[in-house]
């Protein structure tokens, strides 16, 4: 009688680690599913880190809180399971609200707030002074060649977009070229709501 008592006691006294375990492995799988379904937007200090150790293109969205298709934008291009994985896999995503106060340092440079821009000097640096919302910018690896790109995308464009600078046709073709004999691969959500735009 007594050896299965303490059996079952030992078994009564691991079970709470046995639950954690799982419960922590459960979290595990969760966190990684959410990172999966969603683009991982990182800040600026993290970009640079990760630039140090693996370099990779960078796409830069560029918005305003203000700006209806940059919400837009989010709802219905940045939630596609293609682009997400797509953009996951290539670059390093950063959204950068172009109206911050505060200052940024960014690549050993100091930005601030400019009064006639009505933004940050990093945003007008990257959009090279063209101020118009949502604009995608991407970067090469070494930070250099900002390309921006003013304007709603909707899910094709920004597949176009995307492998133009992510499979490095840029260095061979103009834009113009590639987009002639382009196939789109990537399918828009066919229960997309319409979104309200207000400008």
């Amino acid at each position: 009688m007594k050896p299965v008592l303490l059996l079952m006691l030992a078994i009564l006294s691991l079970s709470p680690a046995f639950a954690g375990d799982k419960k922590k492995s459960a979290n595990t799988k969760t966190t990684a599913a959410a990172s999966a379904n969603e683009i991982q937007w990182i800040s600026l200090e993290e970009l640079q880190q990760k630039m140090k150790k693996e370099p990779r293109k960078v796409y830069f969205d560029i918005y305003t809180d203000w700006c209806g298709w940059c919400k837009v934008m989010d709802k219905k291009t940045l939630t596609n399971p293609e682009v997400i994985k797509y953009m996951n896999s290539k670059y390093y995503a950063v959204k950068l609200n172009a109206e911050r106060k505060d200052e940024i340092s960014f690549m050993g440079k100091k930005f601030s707030f400019h009064g006639e821009y009505r933004a940050n000097m990093l945003a007008v640096e990257l959009m090279r002074g063209q101020m118009s919302y949502p604009t995608t910018v991407i970067l090469e690896e070494d930070y250099m060649n900002p390309q921006p790109v003013p304007g709603y995308l909707d899910v094709t464009v920004m597949e176009k977009v995307l492998k133009f600078f992510g499979e490095n046709y840029y260095k061979t073709k103009k834009y113009e070229d590639f987009e002639k004999s382009f196939v789109p691969q990537w399918k828009a959500a066919a229960n997309a709501e319409e979104a309200d735009v207000k400008h």
